[in-house]
């Protein structure tokens, strides 16, 4: 039996309002957003909520100097059409592109995700 049940993620960000558009868009949730914080969430499951953070510095993957501490993997069923779409939401291809049945991308606030085929 659980002890605890995760209802989201919270992600620290400068603008939780555009970080939540663009995880919105690019997983078709429902988007909230109020003052300093924002949520995107599916019609049931885990929601992933965006905080504003006072001086927010991105981080330096795959250097250590300013560490991930987490990223996101989201599935796809095709790469190159994934690709496409999370450029023209605003995300950024990183040049780091060590697999190659995923693709690592910077969402708009700068943190590391993945788009994997499995």
């Amino acid at each position: 039996m659980a002890i605890a049940r995760l209802p989201l993620i919270a992600i620290d960000c400068p603008d939780p309002g555009a970080l939540a558009r663009f995880y919105g868009a690019m997983l078709d949730w429902k988007i909230d957003v109020f003052t300093d914080r924002a949520s995107v969430c599916p019609e049931d499951g885990q929601c992933i909520a965006f905080h504003r953070v006072a001086d927010y510095t991105p981080p330096t993957w795959p250097t250590q100097e300013r560490p991930k501490q987490m990223h996101l993997d989201m599935l796809v069923d095709d790469l190159d059409a994934a690709e496409a779409a999370v450029i023209d939401l605003g995300a950024t291809k990183h040049p780091d592109q060590p697999g190659t049945s995923y693709r690592v991308f910077l969402d708009p606030a700068g943190h590391p995700f993945c788009l994997c085929l499995e």
